[in-house]
């Protein structure tokens, strides 16, 4: 049965895989971005865009609106919204500090506050945010991430406490390095690249497919029971000793 997602932060390369997938499965997909123009093979196969910031309340509600007037009304929401500054707390300037957390924690919240609430009017929903493995993994020079992801995993546990006699899922995917563009403005160097493969066990960089897949499965295939759960993509970093 065909049903209506809305990708926030539609523009990134994870959304590009995630979109492609969901098009392919027969369903309604609608992408809030920034970046139209990046966009542009994803119309070709189906999608929808609306064209705003995900810092802008009144454009992620007409992303919302727009979703939940496709298929049965808004199925699934996944925010893929993030930036990243590595340097020491000495180093960082307040107003960095607090870009990072409104690009990766603010805006998530007011996805989860925008989106859930339209879920919560047809009785079911399935949210999905991204974290990182900085957000439960100490790294050197993380600090402002960290701080942003590990508030958003505090606020996926919560809400899943909230909402789940109401219908709603809520989890996340926390990934460590992917081969996306974000990811090349920390892989700067080989010796970066080399250096970051050696704390990885498995010793090698995500692909895009791998964080999108499992985004998909959590939209889609997950069991009804699953939420309040973060699930670890970063090649056993978290988990294990390399």
């Amino acid at each position: 049965m065909s049903k209506s997602f809305l990708l926030v932060g539609g523009s990134s390369d994870i959304a590009h895989h995630l979109a492609s997938l969901l098009l392919t499965n027969g369903h309604h997909v609608t992408l809030l971005a920034r970046d139209v123009q990046r966009c542009e093979s994803l119309v070709v196969q189906g999608a929808e865009v609306v064209q705003g910031d995900a810092l802008d309340e009144a454009a992620v509600k007409a992303a919302v609106d727009h979703a939940s007037s496709r298929g049965e009304g808004l199925a699934g929401l996944a925010h893929l919204v993030g930036s990243i500054a590595l340097r020491p707390p000495h180093a960082t300037k307040l107003e960095d500090f607090e870009a990072v957390l409104r690009t990766n924690l603010t805006s998530a919240f007011l996805s989860l506050k925008v989106g859930g609430k339209a879920m919560l009017k047809a009785g079911s929903g399935r949210l999905v945010f991204t974290s990182s493995v900085a957000g439960s993994y100490g790294l050197t020079n993380h600090e402002a991430i960290a701080a942003a992801k590990g508030g958003l995993e505090a606020m996926v546990r919560a809400a899943a406490s909230t909402y789940a006699q109401r219908g709603l899922r809520v989890n996340a995917v926390a990934p460590g390095l992917t081969e996306t563009r974000l990811g090349a403005s920390v892989l700067r160097s080989d010796a970066i690249r080399e250096a970051s493969v050696g704390m990885i066990p498995l010793k090698r960089i995500n692909e895009p497919e791998e964080i999108a897949s499992s985004m998909h499965w959590l939209l889609t295939g997950a069991p009804d029971n699953l939420t309040g759960h973060v699930l670890p993509l970063d090649g056993g970093m978290s988990a294990l000793r390399g």
